[in-house]
């Protein structure tokens, strides 16, 4: 005895990749109207670097003795 197993016949249709892509264009849409302005609006990144400290004396001795 043999069986048989009939599969359901595929419409030769392409609706899936024509939802997707309008799924893909309406994201790229949404990424320019709201996206671009959210990073203008931004603006440079402020970063504080402390400026270093120089403790400089107040004389200096420039007399320097060669021994012999």
């Amino acid at each position: 005895m043999t069986t048989v197993v009939s599969s359901p016949v595929q419409k030769e249709g392409s609706s899936g990749a024509v939802v997707g892509v309008f799924a893909i264009l309406v994201l790229a849409l949404l990424f320019i109207y709201f996206g671009i302005p959210a990073l203008r609006s931004m603006g440079n990144p402020q970063i504080n670097v402390p400026a270093p400290v120089i403790n400089m004396p107040d004389k200096v001795d420039v007399n320097v003795k060669q021994a012999p």
